[in-house]
């Protein structure tokens, strides 16, 4: 057959693209909402983008292909001037605020509803549904015969501003409805960040040296609200939805609850955390256990929202001035409040790190009272302009640390224009405005726990105690570590049994473990005579060590196992270690300017070199030069990076590692273009996806074994 017989008369010429195309967008909107909204995912990240590649490519030579619902739609390059107005076809009203946070502000919520449906004390409990009050932006997403076609903010409740081209960047929320293809289906809901998301973006910010958001709503508004999709993209947001604004062509379920799981079946995420139920009591139970629960949700509330679930009896309550009388939110203590910055005090943390930390008026927020806050590291304290005397604003959210996230301006405080003026001195002494001048707070040279120095690396934001073993705040740590499986591999000391040394005073110094006897541990709580005695052994068992893992165990900052190991390969002796300079140091395989600076800094401190001496005084030895006598012998990996993944039959994790290091290999945990073998076993992951996407040599354990052999 002729090419010309292929597309001719009945079929056109673009079936088979056409065709492969609509399977694409298909396969890979459902494998989106398996992992965005479900969290279910069926498909390795490898295969999804390869799919997704291709319909990229068939969009690319095919553009009458493209469609509204593809997923390569989801971030438009095009930068906006700014934001075109939507009228909403039914307004976005607000609900009714019960800040009442007591079971009363359900029970007069439910009275007021009796009262308007002219129910008596005989007549049965309303039905209600209650769901999360989300602490985000509200959006309506309007879809016309399935398609999402615009997206708009909230506004002032009749206008909003259209967002579309940054709302596709929210891949949980489907470009096209699943079954539904309805005239118009406009779907109301909050868009939020997650506390996790927020972190992280923050983090990221402040590595940057950029500036940070003060609260995931802020971020996710942020995020809408931005001219430029592609930076949108870089946001993390969410979606839930709550609610619906115009339909047409489709039936309405009788109940809001129905609604909402009709939302879900159409692939809209749709909050878990939601319940039908009847009465007052149910309400305040619902309100109760979500205040429970609140602080272990990845995502900030600051309520529950009640409605009366039939959608008829919502019609017959209908709407007073701008609020329904059938829904109400049932306020929690707020997470952010206003207080007085009353001093700035550091803390040194279980690593060393040396972070600012607010001493603040006492003020409930969150469900608690707090009087210090975090302030980060100084870079982000100044970028807050934040000094002592300030009015600032105090954020507790969840199990997150209580942190400062912004000063409030005097003219903030001020009155606005036609309201009475409020006397300074009648002010609350949070809202006393800041000293004539008080200077930039500085970080201090030295540890205020030891009097070690206090050290900044090049390009890094956060000071770090020196002191390392020395330092008391940093204690627990360096036992905990010392003793750890990779490093003196002392079993039984535990978090519980360090927390009870160092808190009796019972040891002050790592050298001060091999003081321990039978009858000092014994001693302690919980602690038998025979668990005592299997301390000691260990302890003794630890004395007989290898000179990588002794060096590990002090806990060097940016010294790992690997680098541990290589610095014993090279120097073979620890009084060669301690003496060697910087540029001895940096000729080691794979040590830097900042990983040499680290540890030439640590063997400069005199109270670190006592502690090494104290523990080779209390019998803590390996062989000398047996680094160096290993770097002798046959390397046929040397220079090579290899990745372990799965099972291996007969290797351990970490005895094929120790293998893959003594043949002079490096053994990395993620798979790159630098990775020159991966080593699979049962069960192998998505290390094994990227090595074979990346074309990496894959082996097994007896490859492995036939490269070590050489």
């Amino acid at each position: 057959m002729s090419q010309s017989d292929l597309f001719s008369a009945d079929v056109p010429a673009l079936a088979a693209p056409a065709a492969r195309a609509a399977e694409l967008r298909a396969t890979l909107n459902h494998h989106a909402h398996l992992y965005y909204v479900l969290d279910q995912p069926e498909l390795p990240d490898a295969e999804y983008d390869r799919l997704f590649q291709e319909l990229q490519a068939l969009e690319a030579a095919h553009p009458e292909l493209l469609t509204p619902d593809s997923p390569t739609q989801r971030v438009l390059g095009r930068v906006l001037d700014g934001f075109a107005p939507v009228r909403h076809a039914v307004p976005m009203l607000s609900i009714l605020t019960e800040t009442d946070t007591t079971p009363a502000g359900a029970e007069s919520f439910d009275a007021r509803v009796r009262r308007e449906l002219d129910l008596g004390e005989l007549d049965a409990p309303v039905e209600y549904a209650a769901e999360l009050k989300f602490d985000g932006l509200a959006l309506n997403l309007r879809y016309e015969q399935g398609v999402l076609v615009q997206a708009a903010t909230r506004g002032d409740g009749e206008t909003g501003e259209e967002v579309t081209q940054n709302i596709r960047t929210i891949k949980q929320i489907p470009l096209r409805l699943l079954g539904v293809d309805a005239a118009v289906l406009e779907v109301r809901g909050e868009v939020y960040m997650r506390r996790d998301d927020f972190e992280a973006l923050n983090e990221r910010q402040r590595e940057k040296g950029d500036k940070t958001f003060v609260n995931p709503r802020n971020a996710a508004a942020g995020a809408v609200r931005q001219l430029d999709p592609g930076i949108a993209a870089q946001r993390p947001l969410s979606f839930f939805a709550y609610g619906l604004g115009e339909v047409l062509g489709w039936q309405l379920p009788d109940t809001h609850a129905g609604v909402l799981d009709a939302l879900q079946t159409m692939g809209v995420p749709v909050c878990e955390h939601r319940v039908v139920t009847f009465g007052p009591s149910g309400l305040v139970q619902f309100h109760q256990a979500m205040a429970q629960q609140r602080d272990a949700l990845p995502f900030d509330i600051d309520g529950v929202v009640y409605k009366v679930n039939s959608l008829a009896l919502q019609r017959s309550l209908g709407f007073k001035t701008r609020e329904p009388r059938w829904a109400v939110a049932h306020k929690y203590p707020a997470q952010e409040q206003l207080t007085r910055l009353n001093a700035i005090d550091i803390q040194v943390g279980r690593t060393g790190k040396l972070t600012p930390v607010a001493k603040l008026e006492p003020v409930f927020v969150g469900g608690t009272t707090v009087s210090n806050a975090t302030l980060h590291n100084v870079f982000e304290l100044r970028r807050k302009g934040v000094r002592v005397g300030d009015t600032v604003i105090v954020r507790r959210a969840g199990d997150v640390i209580p942190e400062v996230v912004g000063r409030v301006a005097s003219a903030a405080l001020a009155p606005r224009a036609g309201a009475s003026a409020v006397p300074a001195d009648s002010l609350p002494s949070s809202f006393a405005p800041r000293e004539p001048y008080v200077p930039n707070f500085r970080m201090p040279a030295v540890c205020p726990v030891c009097g070690s120095a206090a050290l900044r690396e090049k390009g890094g934001i956060d000071y770090r105690c020196s002191g390392g073993l020395f330092c008391p705040a940093q204690r627990k740590q360096a036992l905990l570590h010392f003793a750890g499986r990779r490093a003196m591999d002392i079993e039984g000391l535990g978090d519980k049994l360090v927390e009870q040394l160092v808190d009796g005073g019972i040891v002050l110094s790592l050298p001060g473990l091999y003081t321990l006897g039978v009858a000092k541990l014994a001693a302690l709580e919980r602690m038998a005579d025979k668990s005592a005695q299997n301390i000691i052994d260990a302890l003794e068992k630890s004395k007989r060590t290898t000179l990588a893992r002794f060096l590990f165990a002090l806990g060097i900052r940016q010294v790992g196992e690997t680098t541990a190991k290589d610095l014993a390969r090279h120097f073979g002796s620890l009084d060669r270690l301690v003496e060697a300079s910087v540029d001895d140091l940096l000729a080691v395989r794979d040590v830097g300017p900042i990983v040499a600076q680290s540890i030439h800094t640590f063997f400069a401190q005199a109270h670190n070199r006592e502690v090494l001496e104290q523990l080779r005084a209390a019998g803590v030895h390996w062989d000398e030069g047996e680094g160096a006598a290993q770097n002798q012998g046959p390397q046929p990996l040397l220079g090579k990076t290899l990745v372990l993944t799965g099972t291996l039959p007969t290797l351990s994790r970490d005895a094929a590692k120790a293998l893959i290091e003594a043949a002079g290999g490096k053994v990395s945990g993620s798979v790159s273009k630098k990775t020159h073998y991966v080593i699979a076993g049962e069960e192998a992951g998505s290390k094994l996806d990227k090595a074979r996407e990346l074309g990496v040599e894959v082996l097994d354990e007896a490859g492995l074994t036939a490269l070590l052999s050489g």
